[in-house]
Formats: structure tokens, sequence, C-alpha cells
């Protein structure tokens, strides 16, 4: 076979990524949006060295600093370290994946090496090539040691948690996703971000819990409650198409992760845009649900599921399960702004596309809906729909979306103000 195109090694890592993220067990969201995040980087910096026009953007990330350097008048096969260097880093942030998906990794790796080497590349570059990119990812790896995170698959709920009860406080719901009466990664907010301008983002602000027939906060579950009943099949085809369940998904930043597919696939850039866009989207996805979770748990906010019951109509529930974790503000909403964000200022305002990264699975069981593919004009429609529809699930109330959104497009927006281009 000949040698890869730039676009075929770059999506073809990027579905590793996602698969590993669906098939590794204990996996979560927020674990996720982090492994995207190391993953996405050390792409770019494994080949950023080889284009004059773009930079390394370690030195201006939060604590990493300057990466190995190419050895001066040496020649490099970039993409040959890209592939290696991605081989490298999903091995050691998935490290707790099965022993058939590491040979998954390896097999890629290797069938990748194997038609550049039908092509006679000198073998001294060959090794020096595959050296450069296992040392990006290493020591990449080594920093995202200390960022709070590490290996946090084996304690997503601490049963050490004092309860937390307040009028308007989240309680663990009857209809959930999880069986745990304890919240996903309480402690994640504590994390390091990628950028410390996104860890200096000012909070959003919740609503003042009243529970007065026509307050605002009374009328933003109403509102949840009233669509609940009128909810049409498109919409709850749409609440079923970014539910990303982790134990049957992707994950929501997986599925913001896989957007940059479609777009790479559809646009076809060069091998550096390819990799920053994963870049790019990696860090919005893990700076965005870091934060998230640090307001989630600073708030501590109740959902419908807990509200409605008690205050509107206790036969009610949610067309959509709870998560186990707090409303305030929408993960959905934020990372998707965030991914959006940055897709944008890649690819444009405009850029009409499908998504069919669900099409073919079953039919929800409980709910009798089907997996349809979603086309959009551009990826800040496609956020918004992925906001909405943990509405129309009814496990967010209209103002969780909203500072979801709001925050998740001021992430994205520092990372495109970092130095990518020189």
């Amino acid at each position: 076979m000949p040698p890869p195109s730039d676009v075929e090694l770059v999506t073809a890592w990027a579905d590793m990524a996602t698969y590993l993220t669906q098939h590794t067990p204990s996996n979560s969201p927020t674990f996720a949006s982090r492994a995207f995040g190391y993953i996405g980087l050390t792409m770019y910096e494994s080949v950023v060295q080889g284009y004059s026009g773009h930079q390394s953007v370690a030195p201006q990330l939060n604590g990493l600093g300057v990466l190995e350097k190419p050895e001066n008048d040496k020649v490099y096969h970039w993409p040959l370290a890209l592939n290696a260097g991605q081989a490298e880093i999903l091995r050691s942030v998935y490290v707790q994946t099965s022993g058939a998906n590491k040979k998954r990794v390896d097999s890629l790796e290797a069938a990748f090496e194997q038609r550049w080497k039908n092509e006679g590349i000198d073998r001294e570059q060959f090794v020096r090539s595959i050296h450069y990119g296992k040392t990006i990812a290493r020591e990449i790896f080594e920093w995202s040691k200390s960022d709070g995170g590490h290996r946090a698959y084996l304690k997503n709920f601490d049963k050490t948690l004092p309860v937390r009860s307040f009028p308007g406080s989240w309680k663990p719901p009857l209809y959930a996703q999880s069986f745990s009466h304890y919240p996903l990664h309480p402690h994640w907010g504590k994390n390091r971000c990628f950028l410390e301008a996104n860890a200096a983002t000012e909070a959003p602000v919740p609503l003042t819990y009243d529970t007065t027939p026509g307050s605002a906060y009374y009328e933003q579950f109403r509102q949840v409650y009233e669509k609940s009943k009128e909810l049409t099949l498109l919409e709850k085809e749409a609440a079923i198409w970014w539910g990303d369940d982790p134990d049957l998904s992707f994950t929501p930043p997986g599925h913001s992760y896989s957007m940059g597919t479609i777009a790479i696939r559809q646009r076809k850039p060069d091998l550096i845009t390819c990799a920053e866009t994963y870049a790019r989207l990696g860090i919005a996805v893990a700076d965005a649900f870091r934060n998230c979770w640090k307001w989630k748990f600073q708030y501590f906010t109740e959902r419908a599921n807990t509200f409605i019951p008690e205050h509107i109509d206790s036969t009610w529930e949610s067309f959509w399960p709870d998560p186990p974790f707090p409303a305030f503000p929408s993960g959905h909403a934020m990372q998707a702004a965030a991914a959006a964000t940055v897709l944008t200022d890649l690819y444009g305002d405009k850029f009409p596309f499908a998504d069919s990264s669900h099409v073919g699975k079953p039919e929800d069981p409980i709910r009798k809906v089907g997996f349809k593919a979603r086309s959009f004009d551009s990826f800040w429609a496609a956020a918004e729909e992925t906001a909405n529809s943990r509405f129309y699930g009814g496990i967010h109330i209209p103002i969780d979306n909203e500072k979801g959104l709001e925050k998740g497009k001021e992430i994205g927006t520092n990372i495109n103000r970092l130095k990518w281009k020189r």
C-alpha cells in the first residue's frame, strides 16, 4: 500500500482515540475530556517543528515549558513522528484499557510504519522521527501526571464527601444514569487548566432559589415541565443523539473531538492544520470540563427531577435520565461551545456538515426513538442543539445551557488567542 495521506493518518488516530474512550472501562466525560487535551496537544507538538509558519504552544501553557527540539541539520519525517507520538500518548493516557485495545494501537502504529518502509525512507531518518514523536508524547504525559486528574478513573466517586444539603441543593436522583448516590469527580475543578487564562475565567451566576410560582427560578423549571409534555419527534431525536452516555458512546467531549474529524475529512487541510485542529479541540473540551466541574460543585444546584416532583407535579420524570452530578452550568453546552468556537476560528462561520456519528445504533429501547444523522450550517448551530438537547431531555433548565454556551465560548476564544503561528 502507498503511504497514508495526511488526512488518513490524523483521522485514523482520532478515530482510535474516540474508540478507546468508548471501549475503556470506568471512563467518564471528565476523564475523557482531559485525555483528549493531551492527545490533541501531542499530535500538534510532534510535528510543529517541521513547519516554519507555526510554533510550539507548549511555553504558553500552564507550567509545561519548552519541549524537546529536533536536532539541528537533521532531517525528520513528520508524519512518522506524529504516528509514533499518537501511539505513545494513547498507551500512556489509556493504560487501563484492555489488552485487545492496546493491540489495536500497536497494530495501527505498525501498519502505518510499514507503509512508509515500503517507500524506502532512510533508516536513520526513520528511527530519528519515531524517537522524536515518542519523546514529545512522554514529555507531555509526564506533565499530565501533576494536573490532579492522573488515573482519575480509579476514584470516580468520593464516598467520604460530606453531604451538602440546603434549599435548592443537588440530590441523588432516583431516575439516573448511574446507581451511585455520590457525585462524579467532585474535586475535578481543582485540576490544572491547560491555559492560565481559562483558570481565571469569571464564574457564571445561577438564579436565586425561589419556589414561588411566577418567580424567575420557578419559571425555569416550569419551562422544562411544559416542554416535556409537548416534545416533538425531532426534539426527542436531538435529546437521544447528544446524550452520549459514557457507557455506550465516546462521551460528549469525544463527540466534539469527532467534529474535528468531520471538518478535516471535508476540507482536507495540510498536516499542521489537521494537528492544530485536534490540539485546539482537545484543550477546549479539557478546560471546559475542568471549569464546568469547578462551578458545578461551587454551586451544587439541583436538577428538574428533584424540583418538579416536589413543587409542580409529583408524578413527573424527565425524558432523559439524570447524570450523577449537579446541574449548573451545563457541561454539554459548555464543552460544545468551546469546541465550536475553535472550529469556527479554523474553518469559518459557515461550514455546512452532517454528523452521522451514531447512525446504525439500534433504537433506544426505553424511549422508542432512533438515531438519525444531524445536519448543520455551522459548528455553532451544532453547539446550540447540543445545549438545547439537555433542555429537551429534562435535565437542564435554560439558564444552565445559556451560561454554559457563554462560558464555553470564552474558553474557546482564549485558546484561539494562543500564538499558534509565528
